[in-house]
């Protein structure tokens, strides 16, 4: 699965395009540490089973912050994002709600899965798959079965609920609290693609910053 670095460089890379002028270091350090944030829900999974993934890995969570952003900039009298941070605060927020979404509750969801509309609906989507343009076949993509019609699809990728689906973590390697003797891994980057975006990301915020102070 995605390490917590990985969504950390992902994000870093796309605040840093999203951003434009209002990039400043607190901006995409705050789109950074929101995107991930989410992965707080590891730590209440020692509490709660099946919190992980499920509390804050679901599309409701975006929407409804996505929902107050509009209501606070658009219909009431006076805006606190924009009283707070100016009006780049709306820029920056709205960069951050999309990186949170794509880049950590998507992402996560393509690979292994995610509970993505937990609380209207206990269920693990897995949407890991591949996407290939073949000479014989065309266009083939194992994401989503399609020709099984909804009940397919639904079939094809849900991987069950909190109570049965457990994903493992350094924190909270297995669904049993008494377990013992049980290896905790921490990973960074699970193989060498996902190395790449790590030092890509890091890399690219850090030139950007320096960018960033020597033309002030």
């Amino acid at each position: 699965m995605p390490s917590v670095a990985v969504h950390i460089a992902l994000a870093g890379l796309v605040g840093t395009a999203l951003l434009g002028d209002r990039f400043t270091p607190k901006a995409i350090l705050l789109v950074m540490i929101l995107t991930a944030a989410l992965d707080a829900d590891t730590l209440i999974g020692l509490f709660v089973p099946g919190a992980h993934r499920t509390l804050l890995h679901n599309v409701w969570l975006v929407a409804v912050l996505a929902a107050a952003l509009v209501w606070d900039g658009r219909y009431r009298d006076r805006s606190v994002v924009r009283e707070r941070w100016g009006a780049g605060g709306y820029r920056i927020a709205w960069v951050a709600l999309a990186a949170m979404l794509f880049v950590h509750i998507l992402l996560d969801a393509f690979y292994n899965g995610a509970n993505l509309f937990w609380p209207l609906q206990d269920r693990f989507y897995d949407l890991s798959g591949e996407l290939l343009l073949t000479d014989q076949r065309g266009v083939v993509q194992t994401f989503i079965e399609l020709d099984g019609g909804s009940a397919g699809v639904v079939e094809s990728i849900s991987r069950g609920t909190t109570d049965d689906v457990h994903y493992a973590t350094g924190f909270n390697p297995t669904r049993e609290k008494s377990a013992s003797n049980v290896e905790r891994v921490f990973p960074v980057a699970g193989n060498g693609e996902r190395l790449v975006l790590v030092v890509t990301g890091f890399a690219t915020v850090l030139v950007r910053t320096v960018e960033h102070y020597r033309i002030r």
